[in-house]
């Protein structure tokens, strides 16, 4: 569909916003960045999200960020699960007590630089490397129906196993989200919402409105953050899109919505909660400036 003239400024905007957000997640950790985990590291509080999840055996709320797994929860300090400080890049919950992830190594250990995909199966505490050790940096992770669907290196890669991988199409990209059926894929991208119906292998042109980080938990409930934390869901797998409320803390890290009621949102100020479709958020753990 063909911008109106009004808002071309707008889109153009978010478009760049959206390509920033992408080059800054493909880049390695800058002095600030590390400066900042540290600071996280000592204080208690969290910094530099990149994915967050919900384990369906206990309902305990995960966040990855730049300097290890955390668990959080309103009125507590986040805590370290286990002693790997790595960078979690890619994050997801598959299962009961079972996540997979991707990054890299913490500095001090002898992970390599890359780690691959690794999975836990008991809640973060132990990780194993299931497959591309030193070689795949997964940014944007999902999965349904026994498949991963992963975002590394400027491509789309699918594994029914975990070990052998089909490389499918190369976009640029922030994020991606596998509805539960496992028929439909999205990607965001500058140009707006990318959608797959043969599993990643092609994709359509952008649709507005763009959207910085997509999450879909049920077939209709499909929900959306904008780079400025603007939050919508879409009952038509992104046909049409419901503005719902703006998230604090401006620009987005992550979003993950458990289901149509349970959506989990982190900005530059912190992780947020809500419980009632995404119309209000609470905050769960502040992040360190």
């Amino acid at each position: 569909m063909t911008a109106r003239p009004a808002i071309r400024p707008v889109l153009a905007i978010a478009g760049a916003s959206v390509a920033a957000l992408v080059l800054a997640a493909c880049g390695g950790g800058s002095s600030d960045t590390d400066a900042a985990a540290n600071a996280s590291q000592s204080s208690g509080a969290l910094s530099h999200v990149h994915g967050l999840g919900v384990d369906p055996a206990d309902g305990r709320v995960y966040v990855a960020t730049h300097s290890g797994l955390y668990t959080v929860a309103k009125g507590q300090e986040p805590k370290l699960v286990g002693d790997r400080k790595d960078d979690f890049m890619g994050f997801t919950v598959i299962g009961e007590n079972t996540f997979v992830a991707s990054g890299h190594g913490a500095p001090d250990s002898d992970r390599p630089g890359n780690v691959g995909l690794i999975e836990t199966k008991d809640a973060g505490r132990t990780w194993s490397s299931r497959s591309l050790s030193g070689e795949a940096d997964f940014h944007s992770l999902d999965s349904a129906k026994g498949t991963v669907y992963g975002y590394e290196g400027g491509r789309i890669r699918v594994s029914s196993d975990l070990k052998s991988w089909d490389d499918r199409a190369t976009l640029n990209a922030l994020d991606l989200a596998v509805n539960p059926s496992g028929d439909k894929l999205l990607a965001t991208t500058a140009e707006g919402v990318v959608a797959s119906t043969d599993g990643g292998r092609t994709f359509g042109k952008g649709a507005e409105p763009v959207q910085a980080f997509v999450s879909w938990p049920a077939e209709k409930s499909l929900f959306g953050i904008d780079t400025s934390g603007k939050l919508s869901s879409s009952a038509d797998g992104g046909k049409t899109w419901k503005e719902l409320t703006t998230v604090p803390g401006g620009q987005p890290q992550a979003l993950t919505a458990v289901n149509a009621n349970h959506v989990l949102a982190a900005t530059m100020t912190g992780v947020y909660e809500s419980r009632d479709g995404g119309k209000t958020f609470s905050e769960l753990a502040p992040l360190a400036s």
